[in-house]
């Protein structure tokens, strides 16, 4: 689990921390958003608390990153630019709120957080 706090714009205490959703919930992880568009499979509902599904990649960004047709660079720009959808900005002034309240963990189901939406969506939260 990597956390974040303390970023520019972000109020000192506010703490988001991301975690893969098929890793255990931890006792640390506050409120557990999922990031993605579809439901992760074998995942029970009781294993989340807010699903905040405009907040994952858009279906043909995900499958054309996936298939390598597209590279980190540009899916990183495309995944950015989809965050000022008017879905999406609404989605993620929902997930400050929960900032601000309290710890959040961000979950979603990629392996590799280095190369994973829920780390530039952290990013972008705190700034």
């Amino acid at each position: 689990m990597r956390e974040v706090q303390e970023a520019a714009g972000a109020a000192p205490d506010v703490v988001i921390a991301t975690r893969r959703v098929y890793e255990r919930p931890g006792p640390r992880d506050g409120t557990r958003v999922l990031v993605m568009r579809l439901w992760p499979r074998g995942i029970r509902k009781a294993r989340v608390d807010v699903w905040e599904k405009e907040l994952g990649p858009v279906l043909p960004l995900l499958r054309a990153f996936r298939a390598g047709t597209l590279g980190w660079a540009e899916y990183r720009r495309r995944y950015r630019a989809g965050l000022a959808r008017p879905e999406a900005r609404a989605a993620v002034a929902r997930v400050r709120a929960l900032a601000r309240r309290g710890r959040v963990t961000l979950l979603c189901g990629c392996p590799d957080e280095a190369r994973c939406h829920r780390s530039l969506l952290r990013a972008h939260l705190l700034d």
